[in-house]
């Protein structure tokens, strides 16, 4: 029966996605699953299936369980400094070159390896449960034995599965049935576009008429859909019945979808599944995961090749101070070896154990509850970022809408005043004009009159224009039926595609006009006493992001009266209403309130003028060239000279703190973009209310544009203004990105905010990699929505903010935190305090090493330039481990300011950005302190020591060990207790280990004075100055965080 379904044309739109989405892996296309291709689905029979379908399973993990150990040993050995001192390691098996014991070499390797795969597989066993959880959430499936209960992973393609209200869409699905009485669920699809608004979906009509959701199994039927893609607004396919007399055919659109990730917000829904896996359109939406570096660890890597280079041009002088006699080319080699410390192995291990640290700090932080670090080999990252973008819906906003203000043109009513509006509203349906008191003042009862009438008007226009159902459910104490006829007030709840016209509708209700029903035809509402209102719905016409308002005709049913009544952005309204001159100036000032405004207005019909302009719109309507533009036509014919009645004010309150947060990330040089699915209006107006723009900034909203030509003369429009904030569309911005990326980058990197509004989600990833390629600096992301996971993970760091919208962000996410306000103290605090930590952790390690390696160079340059290793066997491991390793470990609790001060002054953020604390300078002036150290300490033992070599070995290695533990007091700014005891501690070591190091040191020979004064002069000589020279420097020219701490 396959043969003979109709094909249908598939769209192709343009792919952005990766060129291995298609498969799991390159090899997938030998599996059969590499080819996207349309599809028949049968209804209930997923084995009837023409080809393989991806697992239903949602797989946020780097590696798998085969590919980890290679993976990440791969990630390790890619990188010049960890290859290096493998091959160093491998040296040591060839007898000619072997310096000393193999552990010498093998050990640090094996604990710097072990380290880095204990800590991934940490990391990787974490997202492997979080993924488990979310393909184990339980699901209804129908089968021909009933109902029967399914794991998310095990849905397959053809199954028919029950979703309830409130529940997550599993998979793709076609929409089949509801259990809703009109027909019809609305979607909450903010998880996957970033839309606040509920959708409206419709079921198969064909499906929908059956009496059961059991009889979807009982007929042959099945949809053909198009190829997967990642078009998430549209959708083309069709629904087949064979097995009446004549078959039925059916067409399908994005109305009929039900995509995963979004959540059914009414009823109970049974739809049939046409996509799993990664063919999900949230899934194709999104990039795969990538396994991030830090900049710091680049810079480091680079420094390391420095330093190789340093090794090899010393090792060749020596050999070239030799004349290159004998085997000159195996003495390379073993100088190469001998002063491979040069490169120091323990940077890598020192580093890792540092990010797990300060990943513990960021997790126990009590003034940042609940975050959780969920990459934490980038913590360091936080501290240098240059741009961070965020989502708008649940992240700056909490995604929930309050009446805030009623403007009447002559008086305005706010939140203090509600209760005049209620008593202008009362008095409306309980003391008609011809029961006024003739007591009062003529001219005082016809003010009073008029701004009750106008009061009355106003809130009944706004209870009537709108797209809001009351809808009854049974709380447990009254039965659900029983409810909806009686209007039962606490079982109502207000369903709507916008969260903005709920917001009226309860308003309305607040000041005693309720919304208590709604049908296709019909609306009632119910006055402050009681009586029920009946209207007629003659004709709707719904808001579009073109036309930015929505009109509707009803018609009284206790008098008869017709009246359009039309509600809208004020930019379209001012043209539609009568002439007025209050109407621009009071919607700037409630726009500077950060209040989205509405314009309200009506007009009252006659019979005949409706009759005439119902036949006009049915006739236009029918036509088949230009219906669209026809169509407005006959609307706009009735758009003209309307009764202005008032202007409404709503606000998406923000979360908390949003404002101040903004201004501290902005005070730090941060530059913040807002990319949303938001309309425009909506968009802009939460940038004001954030202060993401500030009230003395222009705004440029980028026109609409579609071709090159316009695009060209928008940015000339755009390149004449000067600090002024950026609002554009995604369509405009695609745009200007295919014809002009280059000149449309470097305008918008000025600008002090953009806001980009229609974003989609990959839209949104690739501006951040724009910015990345463009600017070179690094990003955050910052979403809490399944739309921002491919934005989160193309940032260099990807927050995710636990909220209303699910977990799908939070678990994508490098850092999770669960209120916007977290970002300030995760930045100005732990990120300064991550990469300054780590900054002076490097130097000082590479001081370290730097120091051991100058004195092997004078040693040998002293003997004849011989390739002798100055320190053997347990002295070289434990000079880096033991003896020095707490202390230079320890400076990852150092700190220059209090994290009070740092959220104070975040202008000392800015000093980061710069990356100072880490630059080639200040590598240099460690490098010369090394050289300087290494060199006091080995020449000043050769010319102390008296007769025997061992005692030259006894005082230049007791004098580094007490070089390095006062370098590292010298280092530290903040003492900290641990500081103290590992100082202490390392010491105490040392001087036990004496007793053991008979071998290499004259254990008699260091309890002389004779042994003492000379530690004491060599220390001394080699640290002095350096501690002179910093009380200079901090007294003549101090750092900037200096002046804030004295």
């Amino acid at each position: 029966m396959t043969d003979n379904i109709p094909l249908q044309p598939v769209r192709r739109p343009k792919r952005h996605d990766n060129k291995n989405r298609n498969g799991c892996c390159p090899w997938s296309r030998c599996c059969g699953l590499g080819e996207l291709r349309p599809r028949t689905v049968w209804l209930g029979h997923p084995e009837k299936r023409e080809q393989r379908y991806p697992r239903n399973v949602i797989n946020n993990q780097k590696y798998n369980f085969f590919t980890f150990l290679p993976g990440v040993l791969f990630n390790q050995f890619k990188y010049f400094f960890n290859l290096y001192f493998l091959l160093l390691a491998c040296s040591q098996f060839v007898n000619e070159l072997r310096l000393g014991a193999l552990y010498t070499y093998w050990v640090p390797l094996g604990v710097v390896l072990l380290i880095t795969i204990l800590r991934e597989a940490v990391d990787e066993i974490r997202c492997y449960l979080r993924d488990k959880e979310v393909n184990s959430q339980i699901y209804s499936k129908l089968s021909t034995r009933g109902t029967a209960k399914v794991k998310s992973s095990g849905i397959q393609v053809g199954d028919l599965i029950i979703v309830e209200k409130n529940q997550r869409v599993p998979a793709d699905m076609i929409f089949l049935r509801t259990s809703e009485r009109n027909g019809s669920c609305f979607l909450r699809t903010d998880q996957l576009d970033g839309e606040t608004d509920w959708k409206l979906r419709l079921p198969v009509a064909c499906t929908q008429r059956l009496p059961t959701a059991a009889d979807l199994l009982q007929i042959r039927s099945y949809v053909y859909a198009e190829e997967p893609n990642i078009d998430i607004h549209n959708f083309i396919g069709t629904f087949t019945r064979e097995d009446g007399d004549h078959p039925v055919n059916e067409s399908l659109s994005i109305e009929n979808t039900l995509w995963a990730s979004t959540v059914i917000a009414s009823g109970t829904v049974v739809g049939v599944v046409i996509y799993t896996g990664r063919e999900l359109r949230s899934v194709m939406n999104t990039s795969n995961p990538r396994n991030k570096v830090g900049l710091f660890d680049l810079e480091v890597n680079c420094l390391t090749k420095i330093l190789f280079g340093a090794l090899v041009m010393v090792s060749m002088v020596m050999v070239a101070l030799q004349h290159f006699a004998g085997r000159w080319y195996l003495q390379i080699l073993r100088f190469l070896l001998l002063l491979s410390h040069i490169v120091p192995i323990s940077l890598r291990v020192n580093l890792d154990m540092g990010k797990m640290v300060f990943s513990w700090m960021i997790k126990k932080d009590s003034k940042i509850p609940g975050t959780v670090v969920r990459a934490s080999t980038i913590p360091e990252q936080l501290g240098r970022i240059s741009y961070l973008l965020t989502d708008k819906t649940g992240t700056l906003t909490q995604n929930e809408m309050v009446f805030r203000r009623l403007h009447l043109g002559t008086v305005a009513y706010g939140m203090d005043s509600m209760d005049e509006v209620q008593s202008h509203v009362f008095s409306a349906y309980t003391q008609p004009a011809h029961d006024l008191p003739a007591s009062r003042a003529p001219g005082a009862t016809k003010v009073r009159k008029t701004i009750s009438s106008r009061v009355h008007e106003a809130v009944k226009a706004i209870a009537l224009v709108h797209n809001v159902t009351p809808v009854y459910e049974s709380n447990g104490v009254t039965d659900q039926a029983e409810a909806e006829q009686h209007y039962e007030d606490t079982c109502r709840v207000y369903q709507a595609s916008s969260p903005d016209e709920v917001s009226l509708v309860q308003w309305t209700e607040s000041v005693g006009l309720t919304l208590v029903g709604r049908d296709q035809s019909s609306i009632q509402l119910r006055t402050p006493t009681g009586q029920i209102l009946n209207f007629t719905i003659l004709q709707i016409f719904p808001f579009t992001y073109e036309s930015k308002r929505m009109g509707i005709i009803v018609r009284d049913e206790s008098n008869g009266e017709i009246t359009f009544y039309m509600k809208g952005a004020d930019v379209v309204m001012a043209g539609i209403v009568q002439y007025n001159d209050w109407l621009e100036e009071e919607c700037g000032n409630m726009a500077r309130e950060g209040l989205r405004v509405l314009v309200v207005s009506k007009k009252s019909l006659t019979e005949e003028q409706y009759q005439d302009f119902e036949a006009r719109y049915v006739q236009a309507k029918l036509s088949v060239h230009d219906r669209s533009l026809k169509v407005a036509t006959v609307i706009e014919s009735l758009e003209m000279e309307m009764e202005l009645l008032c202007l409404t004010g709503v606000e998406d309150q923000l979360q908390t703190d949003v404002r101040p947060t903004l201004e501290i990330l902005r005070n730090a040089g941060i530059k913040v973009w807002m990319l949303t699915g938001d309309k425009l209006e909506t968009a802009t107006c939460t940038a004001k209310n954030a202060h993401l723009i500030t009230r003395s900034q222009d705004i440029h909203v980028f026109r609409p544009v579609t071709s090159r030509g316009e695009a060209h003369l928008e940015l000339n429009a755009f390149r004449r203004k000067h600090d002024c904030a950026l609002v554009i569309s995604g369509d405009s911005l695609e745009v200007c990105l295919k014809y002009y990326e280059y000149e449309f980058m470097e305008l918008a990197c000025q600008c002090p905010a953009v806001v980009c509004c229609r974003c989609a989600p990959t839209q949104k990833a690739q501006i951040v990699r724009l910015l990345q390629e463009r600017t070179g600096k690094l990003t955050c992301a910052v979403g809490d929505g399944g739309n921002d996971v491919s934005m989160i993970q193309e940032a260099d760091c990807g927050v995710g903010v636990e909220g209303k919208e699910g977990k799908q962000a939070s678990l994508a996410a490098d850092f999770s935190v669960t209120q916007f306000k977290h970002l300030g103290r995760l930045l100005m605090v732990h990120g300064r305090n991550s990469y300054k930590r780590s900054a002076a952790l490097s130097q000082f390690v590479i001081h370290r090493s730097l120091c051991i390696s100058t004195m092997q160079t004078v040693f040998s340059s002293v003997f004849y330039f011989a390739s002798v290793p100055l320190y053997q066997g347990f002295l070289i491991i434990g000079y880096s481990t033991i003896y020095t390793m707490f202390p230079v470990f320890s400076l990852v609790l150092d700190k220059d300011v209090k994290s009070e001060v740092a959220m104070l002054y975040p202008e000392l953020y800015k000093d980061l950005l710069k990356g100072r604390p880490l630059s080639y300078k200040t590598f240099l002036i460690w490098v010369l302190i090394s050289i300087y150290q290494g060199s006091i300490l080995m020449y000043g033992a050769l010319l102390l020591f008296d007769s025997e070599f061992v005692h030259v070995v006894a005082i230049s290695f007791t004098s580094l060990i007490l070089t390095e533990l006062l370098m590292v007091a010298l280092t530290i700014q903040t003492w900290h207790w641990l500081m103290i005891v590992a100082e202490l501690l390392s010491l105490a070591c040392y001087i036990a280990s004496l007793v053991f190091l008979h071998e290499f040191i004259d254990v008699y020979f260091i309890t002389t004075v004779s042994f003492l004064w000379k530690v004491t002069v060599i220390t001394l000589v080699s640290c002095l100055p350096l501690y002179i020279l910093k009380y200079l420097r901090r007294r003549f020219s101090p750092p900037s965080y200096s002046k804030l701490t004295t």
